[in-house]
């Protein structure tokens, strides 16, 4: 079964289609989606927007439940055209610490909605929504479009982005940062999870392409980009306004409940006047009677139990909530069976393959096989939809595990010299060239390559002889790590000292390997005993923690078990972190 398969159900469901229908007359109405649970809801979006695409506000109780449908919809196929718009805040607009990743996702919607776009789905919560944002005007004030092709000066660009508040930099790494290298300009705006770096020949702008900061890759290539600065901190005489204005009146929003979203505006608003002492915050955010009369203008969807007002429309649905099974498998296997003989569809929705394996094996393992047809995606929770006879359960509801949302993040793991740990060099500090060894970072200098003029970094070696190398060959590149407040020696270029100093190394560890290879070898010839493979119980016990296996815990316990299924000693270290999980994998 596939994805496209079950929506298929959902698309030609009379509710789903009533439903499209009711949104595509004019005027603003309101409707209630009655009988919803578990993640039903979210599929029954996906449906409706697969029908054909229309534009979508939907306001979550709290930013974990709008971040779990916002997976749901990602799962659904949809990432392509959702958007998460987060409060400025990283815990609360009471705590007062601005996240410059949620100004990047604001500014990205805002951004999206004064181009106009439609098809848009935008996934928020309370405190998010509350907050005012530029005008549009504003906003338009203080956006450079740039497309390919135009004619444009780096000195203009560099003007407007000194007045924006930008700070000039050797090398981009975070938002609200911008460099000039010849005929080169990297910016990071606050409306791109990723910088551009755009490409003059003379005044023309010859390309626009995003690039990774950590490696310089280029990534994506486009034809026109925004250029917006921090709209949240900045730009403080601009005016504010609710978000609203920047909706189109055929705009969709939905909410479980209005009553409790604006009971929501309510007390977030009394907690900052009272908690923060500032009633300037009325300024700021909007009232729970703003909210109200701004959603009356759109079509306004509720799809929880409590209705704010009387609907126009009711649309009802007939759904349970997935059944709880305590990892009890005779009583899952009853339930399936019972299904089955009413006519129901089993379908196990889960992003593990590893999942659908063990919960095999488990019914095998008892002589008792189960047909379920199975998709490779996950939602927050497992329902049954009565009118289409099918019963979508959750691989982590039914073995009770913690279920992740995931979102978009900048964060990266690379272990190389990345552009922000460049930009924190100081003159002076030790580096390793993977070719010429340990030298001195001496910093940034501009050298002309093939007649364009580049940056580069530069190493003082031995004899202060120097090298400069690409900031393409970064990956090259380490920091000098070593005793602390012991020097290193640094090597001489142009002599075989430091490819001596390898081949000796690369040596002492072939000797290392092979004592180790003779040890393992002894070892091998010595018997141990040989554990059997998994049975059920084992897969039951697994099964009873409630986090899923990261990669790196899956394949330490493939290894770990396949050494104690062999007829000889085990030797094995298992490393990581506090609270990585070693106790588990054990």
């Amino acid at each position: 079964m596939e994805l496209k398969e079950l929506l298929k159900y959902y698309t030609s469901h009379p509710s789903v289609v009533g439903l499209r229908e009711k949104i595509a007359q004019s005027g603003a109405v309101h409707i209630s989606l009655k009988g919803l649970t578990g993640s039903s809801s979210a599929v029954v979006l996906a449906a409706a927007y697969t029908i054909t695409p229309f534009s979508t506000v939907v306001v979550l109780n709290d930013r974990e439940d709008a971040a779990y449908f916002f997976d749901d919809l990602t799962a659904m196929g949809l990432e392509e055209k959702i958007l998460f718009f987060p409060s400025s805040y990283r815990r609360s607009i009471v705590h007062e610490r601005i996240e410059s990743e949620n100004i990047i996702f604001r500014t990205e919607v805002l951004n999206k909605l004064a181009l106009n776009e439609t098809g848009y789905l935008v996934i928020t919560y309370p405190e998010a929504i509350m907050e005012k944002v530029i005008s549009g005007s504003g906003l338009e004030k203080h956006t450079l479009h740039i497309k390919k092709g135009e004619k444009l000066s780096i000195s203009f660009i560099n003007e407007v982005l000194y007045e924006y508040g930008f700070e000039r930099v050797e090398f981009v790494y975070e938002p609200g940062q911008y460099s000039l290298r010849g005929s080169i300009i990297d910016i990071f705006s606050y409306s791109n999870e990723d910088p551009y770096r755009i490409d003059f020949f003379g005044d023309e702008v010859e390309s626009i392409r995003t690039f990774d900061i950590e490696d310089q890759i280029s990534k994506d290539i486009l034809t026109r980009i925004s250029i917006i600065p921090n709209i949240q901190e900045g730009l403080q005489e601009e005016k504010r306004v609710s978000v609203f204005e920047f909706l189109d009146q055929k705009t969709v929003i939905l909410a479980r409940s209005f009553t409790f979203v604006s009971g929501q505006i309510k007390q977030l608003h009394q907690e900052a006047v009272e908690r923060l002492n500032k009633p300037e915050m009325n300024s700021l955010v909007i009232s729970a009677k703003e909210f109200l009369s701004g959603t009356s203008a759109f079509t306004c969807i509720e799809f929880g139990a409590a209705l704010h007002a009387d609907p126009d429309k009711h649309i009802i649905f007939n759904t349970s909530k997935q059944p709880v099974f305590n990892k009890n498998f005779d009583l899952l296997g009853q339930n399936l069976k019972l299904n089955r003989q009413k006519g129901y569809r089993n379908i196990l929705l889960t992003s593990s393959p590893k999942q659908i394996e063990r919960l095999h094996a488990i019914f095998d393992d008892k002589g008792d096989p189960q047909k379920l047809d199975c998709l490779l995606f996950a939602v927050n929770e497992g329902f049954i939809d009565h009118d289409l006879k099918i019963c979508c359960y959750t691989d982590h509801q039914i073995f009770e595990r913690y279920h992740r949302f995931k979102l978009r993040s900048r964060k990266s793991s690379r272990q190389a010299i990345t552009i922000k740990e460049l930009s924190k060099l100081h003159p002076g500090d030790f580096v390793v060239h993977i070719d010429h060894g340990v030298g001195k970072f001496a910093g940034l200098v501009k050298t002309e390559v093939n007649g364009k003029t580049q940056e580069a970094i530069r190493l003082i070696y031995r004899d202060n002889d120097s090298l400069l190398v690409s900031i393409h060959s970064l990956h090259r590149i380490a920091k000098y790590k070593g005793k602390e407040g012991q020097e290193p020696s640094i090597n001489k270029l142009g002599t075989a000292a430091w490819q001596n100093l390898k081949t000796k190394t690369k040596n002492k560890v072939k000797d290392i390997a092979r004592e180790l290879i003779a040890l393992y070898a002894k070892r091998k010839m010595e018997n141990g005993f040989a554990f059997s493979a998994d049975s059920y119980l084992q897969e039951e016990l697994e099964a009873s923690f409630i986090y899923e296996d990261t990669p790196d815990q899956l394949k330490a316990t493939c290894s770990i078990k396949e050494d104690m299924e062999k007829p000889m000693p085990m030797d094995r270290l298992v490393c990581g972190d506090v609270g990585f999980g070693k106790t588990e994998v054990a």
